[in-house]
């Protein structure tokens, strides 16, 4: 039996591994100020091309989506997302615990528009009644998307743009944005982001690391006093070098792409066999998920196979599901699920 529900059922890359057996006995001091966090976030600022900025280390992907955003945010401003977003849906409502409402927005394949987000500002601006309302203080989406889905450079421009033009932050989400960075279909590199958001997160948990997310706000001091933020909220790693010293082997001779790039690599493999056998594609995914709608008959045959996530169902009822690749996964699995579709 295969598994494929997910990129983060493997431990850590051995690298990683080697260097927290390797420093294990040391000792530095606590909270993220000790060297080895202060060499990750160097290494982090120079991949995005930056001199300055602020580069914080937390733990998890939903600890790390309601600290920014509770940083960000006034306690009357709510956050704009897709309503497939996983601050809308798969959060347990950590935003809405933090006391912040999520606006969503229908997209398309997963993406927020620059437009859809200007007419739903606009509308609201116009509503005699906004004062009793919650207002939207900025903007958020995820790179890939839930749908493993890309936004282009010029997408991501003119979204930045329109956050520009009504004076309101854009946060990435980059849980898996390694497989994003890997991707041959990207147009979309570190130094982009960089540019065109206003805070963004380097995935690690998803991406090679036993755990951790890197929040770099190239602005430096755009969150006041954002450290204390995140000790509020319970997300400060006291042993903080557990988390630096990850980051410092991922940025590292540029194992943080080579190895998202195996992911993606196995997943179009996947991705063209399902099709080759005649299964539906149900989001053209260029990253490491592979969403596919099931008949009947298909879904209980690959059931016998591997286990997988279960996404939604069709309008004539199929079951979609996804399967994912990462970067532990072995060439050697690939070819027995493909053997078997």
């Amino acid at each position: 039996m295969q598994h494929f529900d997910c990129d983060y059922m493997e431990g850590a890359h051995p690298l990683i591994l080697e260097a927290l057996v390797r420093t294990n006995l040391e000792k530095t001091v606590g909270y993220g100020v000790d060297e080895y966090c202060a060499s990750a976030r160097r290494k982090i600022l120079a991949a995005c091309g930056l001199e300055d900025g602020e580069v914080h280390l937390l733990v998890g992907g939903t600890q790390t989506n309601a600290t920014v955003i509770k940083g960000l945010l006034r306690p009357y401003e709510g956050v704009i997302a897709a309503t497939t977003g996983h601050v809308a849906l798969h959060e347990a409502g950590a935003i809405e615990a933090s006391g912040h409402k999520v606006l969503t927005i229908e997209g398309c394949d997963g993406k927020l528009t620059a437009e859809a987000v200007d007419r739903y500002i606009t509308a609201f601006r116009a509503d005699e009644a906004w004062d009793h309302m919650v207002w939207p203080g900025m903007v958020y989406i995820s790179q890939p998307t839930e749908y493993g889905t890309l936004y282009s450079l010029s997408e991501l421009e003119a979204l930045s743009a329109v956050c520009h033009k009504w004076e309101i932050p854009l946060f990435v989400d980059g849980a898996r944005l390694g497989y994003a960075l890997a991707s041959p279909a990207t147009d979309v590199t570190l130094r982009d982001l960089a540019r065109l958001a206003d805070v963004f997160y380097i995935g690690g948990t998803k991406c090679g690391a036993m755990f951790g997310e890197a929040v770099v706000i190239p602005r430096k001091g755009l969150i006041p006093h954002f450290f204390t933020t995140i000790k509020q909220q319970g997300a400060l790693l006291a042993k903080g070098r557990m988390l630096g010293i990850q980051f410092d082997v991922l940025f590292t001779d540029n194992l943080y792409i080579d190895i998202a790039r195996h992911a993606v690599e196995l997943a179009t493999r996947l991705r063209e066999a399902f099709r080759a056998k005649g299964y539906e594609i149900f989001a053209e995914a260029p990253t490491n998920q592979v969403f596919v709608a099931l008949s009947a008959e298909q879904e209980a045959h690959l059931r016998t196979l591997t286990t997988f996530s279960e996404w939604e169902r069709t309008a004539d009822g199929r079951l979609v599901v996804r399967l994912a690749t990462s970067w532990a996964t072995k060439s050697e699995d690939i070819d027995e699920l493909i053997s078997k579709l």
